[in-house]
């Protein structure tokens, strides 16, 4: 078979703990070989041609990968859960690899665990060790390791549901709440102006397109507002200074309406799953809704950097450089390492 015939080099992410420990009559060293085996199996499917790699897909998840895990665990006396745990750093190497033998499980129990509520997940736990015979005197560090990973999973999943929510709200300006927001949006931003008046052409200023704002958040709702006041709340500085550029007579664009597009980048990499490397790198636990602002500071920043260095023509070609930013975004995700995160910790005006 193809991957037998590969040579067993350390996969990123692998850490081994103690090459001279024993693993059930088996060392470390032999240990890391069969973990790479398992893993080169499943990457196997990857890199061969569309339709041999869909046969293979098939033949591994339905029959070869059954048999592999049974026969590693005979070898090593561990179930892949407790390898994943035992073999893989913290974050998205352990979680995603962790996720990905849960849902491919022929146990009911363990598919269910990725969906689990974060009040049942202590019983939860206990089930899956009673299922695979994991005795906490054996391996001590199993169920901290995969509760964190059952943390992060369902958290992805109860994150978007919240990003849902607020997306799907649409701006009132009958609710004093929502008329607030805009407002202190504006004086983040512009702080020595005042506006003549709630329907001004003065939003122009601060790129909306309209007199009135509210029509512009029609796509996001008040997820859209929400990021942008949490920017200029938390990066003050850096937000007028993106402001500034985004008002430039040859290389500026309609900063809020952009804005309110990489809210929708945010939102769509969310739902499709490609933000689950970058959360479980960088949130020990569940993601919470701060962080997906956060994530939505470093697009604001990096696109407004990308944009001055390109020095594109004119706004007309916003949709061409937009793509192109959102495709080096989308490869920075596919590092398992990757922690999109702005470099300086917040700081206020």
């Amino acid at each position: 078979m193809f991957f037998l015939l590969r040579p067993l080099i350390p996969l990123r992410g692998v850490q081994l703990k103690d090459k001279s420990i024993g693993l059930s009559g088996v060392h470390g060293e032999s240990f890391w070989v069969l973990i790479c085996l398992e893993e080169e199996a499943r990457l196997t499917i990857a890199v061969l041609p569309t339709m041999l790699g869909s046969i293979w897909g098939y033949f591994y998840t339905s029959f070869l990968r059954y048999w592999l895990k049974w026969f590693i665990r005979q070898v090593t006396g561990k179930c892949e859960l407790q390898r994943i745990c035992a073999g893989y750093k913290p974050g998205a190497p352990r979680t995603t690899k962790a996720e990905y033998s849960l849902k491919n499980s022929k146990s009911k129990l363990l598919r269910a665990a990725v969906d689990v509520e974060e009040d049942d997940l202590e019983k939860h736990l206990d089930l899956i060790m009673r299922e695979k015979n994991v005795k906490t005197q054996r391996d001590p560090t199993f169920k901290v390791n995969l509760k964190l990973c059952l943390l992060q999973i369902t958290g992805y999943r109860n994150l978007f549901t919240s990003v849902e929510e607020l997306r799907k709200e649409n701006f009132d300006s009958d609710k004093v709440q929502h008329e607030e927001m805009l407002l202190k949006f504006w004086d983040l931003l512009m702080p020595d102006v005042k506006l003549e008046s709630r329907v001004t052409k003065q939003w122009g200023d601060i790129g909306f397109q309209g007199d009135d704002p509210k029509t512009d958040f029609r796509g996001m709702g008040m997820l859209g507002l929400t990021n942008l006041v949490f920017f200029s709340e938390n990066y003050t500085e850096e937000a007028r200074q993106v402001l500034s550029h985004a008002n430039h007579p040859k290389l500026g664009y309609s900063y809020a309406i952009v804005g309110i597009n990489l809210t929708e980048m945010a939102y769509s990499l969310l739902k499709s799953g490609a933000l689950k490397p970058h959360f479980y790198n960088t949130v020990s636990g569940r993601p919470q809704l701060q962080h997906l602002h956060q994530l939505f500071c470093y697009l604001v920043y990096k696109f407004d950097k990308f944009w001055v260095e390109e020095e594109p023509e004119s706004i007309m070609e916003f949709n061409h450089y937009r793509e192109k930013f959102h495709d080096n975004i989308k490869i920075q995700l596919l590092d398992p390492a990757v922690a999109l995160t702005m470099t300086d910790s917040p700081r206020s005006n």
